[in-house]
């Protein structure tokens, strides 16, 4: 199970482990993102600060999309960590939850 972090944030870095997803299935699935912008004039357009049950934290958002982004079409989103393992811990958990 994934939930969102309100205590942790920061620190997390991108490792190569992405999702593809729609921004509509991660609301659907995570609730309100913790940053939403999207109006595309900054490198995020949204990002979640999350942790699993069992301690792992990560953050997902879009990286340099450079416009809005679309509810309901796929992008990547970065999976970020602490290193390459938990990143592709977190991927896996958010498989489970049907991301």
């Amino acid at each position: 199970m994934v939930k969102q972090n309100e205590e942790g944030g920061g620190g997390t870095s991108f490792y190569g482990v992405t999702i593809t997803t729609t921004p509509q299935k991660l609301i659907d699935k995570l609730g309100e993102p913790g940053y939403f912008g999207n109006d595309g004039s900054d490198k995020v357009n949204m990002d979640y600060i999350l942790i699993t049950d069992d301690g792992i934290e990560f953050t997902i958002y879009d990286w340099k999309e450079y416009t809005s982004l679309q509810m309901n079409n796929n992008y990547d989103f970065h999976i970020g960590g602490f290193n390459k393992g938990e990143c592709v811990y977190a991927l896996g958990a958010l498989r489970k939850m049907g991301l």
